[in-house]
């Protein structure tokens, strides 16, 4: 991937088709930190193929890139619920979910993650949601702390396992005392 220019305005979009392949680089490059964190080595392949795959699935509701001038420095993926995004019935979220949130590792810590969750939240309001969900696996921890810092609060019911990984929920309940709730800021 080129150099990341941090200097120049943020832009969220919808991906495109010319986009796809940048956009599958970015998660791979994203999401490869955490491949230590697997002991079972076939388990990581089998995650890193899940999400190279991830921007051909029909379920998708909507995937959003971030880019800093013609170059993506982050994406996530929306769905409209618990089932399109997991195939999980009994997590009962009717809600929109968001997945697989990467913000290329030289352009962290400059708000991509937060511009893209503002935007998906946008997104859960148009759909008359009252929360978005999102869910990261246990060793993700920064970027949990992340979601808290923005608002989000852990939900305990609408976690499971993966394998031997704990997923962890976190939601951001958009009303608030009938109130609509902005995302905080970080």
């Amino acid at each position: 991937m080129k150099k990341v220019d941090v200097s120049s305005r943020l832009i969220i979009s919808k991906l495109s088709e010319l986009e796809k392949e940048e956009t599958r680089a970015l998660l791979i490059a994203s999401y490869k930190q955490y491949e230590k964190d697997y002991e079972d080595k076939s388990v990581w392949e089998e995650y890193k193929a899940n999400i190279s795959s991830s921007l051909e699935k029909q379920e998708v509701e909507q995937i959003l890139v971030a880019k800093q001038g013609k170059e993506i420095v982050g994406t996530l993926q929306l769905f409209c619920n618990g089932k399109t995004a997991y195939n999980k019935l009994e997590l009962e979220i009717f809600d929109p979910i968001v997945r697989l949130l990467a913000v290329h590792p030289k352009a962290r810590g400059r708000g991509v993650a937060k511009a893209l969750l503002k935007e998906s939240l946008l997104y859960a309001k148009t759909k008359g949601a009252r929360c978005l969900y999102l869910h990261s696996g246990e060793m993700m921890k920064e970027v949990i702390s992340l979601y808290e810092r923005l608002g989000f609060k852990r939900d305990y019911s609408k976690e499971f396992s993966n394998q031997d990984i704990l997923v962890k929920c976190c939601r951001y309940d958009l009303y608030k005392g009938g109130e609509e709730n902005e995302c905080q800021s970080s």
